[in-house]
């Protein structure tokens, strides 16, 4: 080696120093022999390695975390089973705008075309990649060492920036272990580590603004990329400011408190009528960082969410793809969420300063929240056992203090959850949407605790989510996480076996063998739980539920409780185009039992 190389680190120690400069205070991931130059650079790092028993565990994890912390999450990788391990959580972060960035080991380069130990090449040498080019913003394969630096600089900017989302790095092993000199990470120490978002001008702002204060039945539409934005409160202050209704996306639940006086509710599929006829209503729907997806949409059918054409739509989003795909669009703007609505609250406040009042409309709102409470009573105060999803979720709420981080996954515990139950804290919901992936919620608690660890986090999940990946119970309870895993065990996959039965009169392979009550040599979640270390309980009645979540949240230990439920499924006043699929011309609803 030359004078200049032996003065040098390894690109791994590159990495980690480059990490360090961005502030990145946890990295997830598990060990494989392409990787572990990373590790030795890590071991030496205020950076915490959170090491999981599984990959997927690792990138729900990630995802969650970013979601919380609201900057790009980093995953570290093993080649091919890990890589592939991973891909579900990292496409699941995809589908849901989440930035991360994934480094993964892979062959070293003096063996490509020569099919070494775990190399994926079937059809291409050097290409795995590819695995990832469906869902990720982009995948890079590092060839040369010294193109780590402006690599990795460009991938976290292209991960939070945009509509963000997931991107790889592909590094062979021996690029990992290569001695450099510093030059090129050098060069990029003094580049901004944001780039600047897109607002919108004033002219634009004011045409907005005067077609919603000109329009009759105006509704605001937002979804996720509100608290991609951290655009919360900018949004209270313009809807208070119009006096808009605001309808939401799966995605969108808790852009605002459920019990602001504006708030309908989530629309589509598992919609109230409030919402969707709201909706249906309405002249002029305000679109703000929603990508009207398929269940939020009633499956675009007409006369169930949305009539569009009919109603006008003005749409804003930071990717322009998003405006127009599905409906037509009078104003479409590509910008920021939290930049654009500064700007339209300023020029609001300008060209309406006394504001707009709606007190008919926010009496409905409450009438309607009352009326749907006082219908949901005798199911969320039932002593039934197994319980009633709805008292589950009312004892839930109880007894969790309002800025709780609640992760979903998917059933009851996403659709009952984004329809009954009260988001209280923007942002403090984390919810597997576009993938709808079961399974995220568990170790989605896990990252979530890590990047808020003052703050109660609880994952709702039934069995068949808990089931995907318990060993992420390992990572908790080696990190003394003090994390509740609440399961609605149904002994089923409820969903889906509501769907058959409805459509086809069984539930063959979407029930597990015996009852929720007695379940037929199935897990025992409770003692799975204390096999690896944490607390783990089963209910026996209904009334034990509220006692022992406050006893968990007061323990401060990662605590399993498993609660027999009843497999009702969530009422719905919208549509699903699986309906007409599996019994067309025939008036079956999806909770037709």
């Amino acid at each position: 080696m030359d004078g200049a190389k032996l003065e040098g680190k390894t690109v791994a120690e590159h990495i980690v120093d480059f990490l360090e400069r961005r502030e990145v205070k946890h990295v997830f991931g598990l060990c494989g022999h392409t990787n572990i130059a990373v590790l030795a650079a890590l071991a030496e790092s205020p950076i915490d390695f959170v090491t999981v028993r599984h990959e997927q565990i690792a990138s729900h994890a990630a995802d969650a975390y970013a979601r919380v912390t609201g900057k790009a999450s980093v995953v570290l990788s093993h080649l091919s089973p890990g890589l592939t391990n991973c891909a579900t959580g990292v496409a699941n972060a995809a589908l849901d705008c989440i930035p991360m960035v994934v480094i993964a080991g892979d062959i070293p380069t003096h063996y490509y075309g020569k099919h070494p130990h775990q190399e994926v090449n079937l059809h291409a040498d050097a290409a795995q990649w590819e695995i990832y080019r469906p869902f990720v913003k982009r995948a890079w394969r590092v060839d040369r060492a010294d193109l780590m630096a402006e690599i990795l600089e460009k991938a976290f900017h292209l991960a939070e920036s945009g509509q963000p989302g997931p991107v790889l790095v592909n590094v062979p092993m021996d690029i990992f272990s290569e001695v450099i000199p510093s030059d090129s990470f050098d060069r990029i120490r003094d580049n901004t580590r944001a780039l600047k978002k897109p607002s919108i001008d004033d002219e634009t702002a004011r045409e907005i603004v005067e077609a919603l204060a000109k329009a009759e039945y105006p509704v605001a539409y937002v979804g996720g990329g509100i608290l991609l934005a951290q655009a919360s409160e900018e949004l209270r202050e313009f809807v208070d400011q119009m006096g808009l209704p605001v309808a939401h996306s799966l995605m969108g639940k808790g852009a605002l408190r459920d019990d602001h006086p504006l708030v309908l509710g989530m629309t589509g599929f598992w919609g109230t009528e409030l919402v969707n006829q709201s909706c249906l209503n309405a002249d002029y729907i305000f679109a703000v960082g929603t990508r009207f997806k398929e269940a939020d949409c009633s499956s675009w059918y007409p006369g169930y969410t949305f009539n569009i054409p009919g109603s006008k739509v003005i749409h804003i989003d930071i990717e322009p793809q998003e405006i127009g795909r599905n409906y037509p669009t009078e104003i479409g703007v590509v910008a920021d969420a939290k930049a654009a609505l500064r700007v339209l609250n300023r020029v609001a406040r300008e060209m309406y300063p006394d504001g707009f009042n709606r007190p008919t409309l926010e009496r409905q709102i409450t009438d309607f929240r009352t009326e749907f409470k006082a219908r949901n009573l005798e199911m969320a105060t039932s002593s039934a056992f197994p319980m009633m999803p709805e008292r589950i979720l009312a004892d839930t709420r109880k007894a969790l203090p309002e800025d709780a981080i609640i992760t979903t996954d998917v059933g009851w515990n996403k659709n009952g959850v984004g329809q009954q139950f009260d988001i209280l804290t923007p942002g403090s919901i984390l919810t597997p949407g576009g993938f709808a992936t079961m399974g995220f919620g568990p170790p989605g608690a896990i990252g979530a605790k890590l990047a808020a660890p003052d703050r109660v986090v609880i994952s709702l999940v039934g069995d068949g989510g808990f089931g995907q990946n318990p060993s992420m119970l390992a990572t908790a309870v080696e990190l003394d996480l003090g994390i509740i895993w609440l399961v609605m065990n149904n002994n089923a996959f409820g969903t889906i076996a509501g769907l058959q039965k409805a459509h086809y009169g069984l539930t063959y392979g979407t029930t597990f063998p015996g009852s929720a009550a007695a379940p037929a040599n199935g897990p025992g979640y409770a003692d799975i739980a204390r096999a690896y270390g944490a607390e783990g309980h089963r209910l026996s009645a209904a009334d034990e539920l509220l006692p022992a979540l406050e006893a968990a949240i007061a323990s401060g230990k990662p605590t399993v409780l498993d609660v027999p439920m009843i497999n009702n499924p969530t009422p719905t006043t919208g549509h699903w185009n699986i309906l007409d699929i599996y019994s067309p011309d025939k008036e079956i609803s999806h909770v037709a039992t």
